[in-house]
């Protein structure tokens, strides 16, 4: 009977992890459209891109950057007409315009290259990165970084919904295991 519990239980849990194979995984590789930093206006795109190698030589992160300190900021412009249009960068300490404080700013420029890049320190707390096209249609493109803080919204995406969804087949496993139905069954299947 123990046998058969844990057995059930190892594929509940096969079924809860299957939707989510990449949840370890990093963007790299994605479709520009799956891609969480990729933003668009219309048919123009930038990927965006920090990095801190004083603390992990290779890892990139473009939402959530997980210390404070010297921080390299990348923006590619994914869009071949960016290149030919000045492109600006502000990264504005703060979410709303009250307590905004412009941290950095490189006015914008030709960019030839494809790739606007710059160097600057961030404190803990949230941050707008705001990212300008000049030209006959202007575009901005925002990011929100959250600078050493716990997103709890994805630890909860991560972690409580599959526990949740865990609980809830074991509670429906239990109730099968000591359902009437089920011990007439496996009587009559032992006979």
């Amino acid at each position: 009977m123990i046998r058969q519990v844990t057995w059930a239980g190892s594929i509940v849990l096969l079924l809860i992890a299957a939707p989510y194979p990449g949840a370890a995984a990093a963007h790299e590789g994605a479709d520009l459209e799956e891609d969480p930093c990729v933003r668009w206006v219309g048919e123009s795109a930038v990927h965006f891109n920090a990095y801190q190698p004083q603390y992990e030589l290779k890892a990139q992160y473009c939402t959530d950057i997980p210390k404070t300190g010297e921080t390299f900021l990348v923006v590619d412009l994914v869009d071949p007409a960016l290149r030919n249009m000045p492109v600006g960068l502000r990264i504005v300490k703060g979410i709303d315009g009250t307590e905004a404080q412009t941290v950095a700013d490189w006015r914008p420029s030709h960019h030839p290259a494809g790739v606007v890049s710059g160097e600057t320190t961030l404190d803990e707390g949230l941050y707008r990165v705001i990212i300008t096209a000049e030209g006959r249609n202007p575009l901005r493109y925002q990011y929100l970084l959250r600078v050493q803080m716990i997103d709890y919204q994805k630890i909860v995406r991560t972690v409580a919904v599959p526990l949740i969804g865990m609980l809830l087949l074991a509670l429906l496993l239990y109730k099968l295991v000591r359902s009437k139905w089920l011990l007439s069954w496996w009587a009559a299947l032992r006979s």
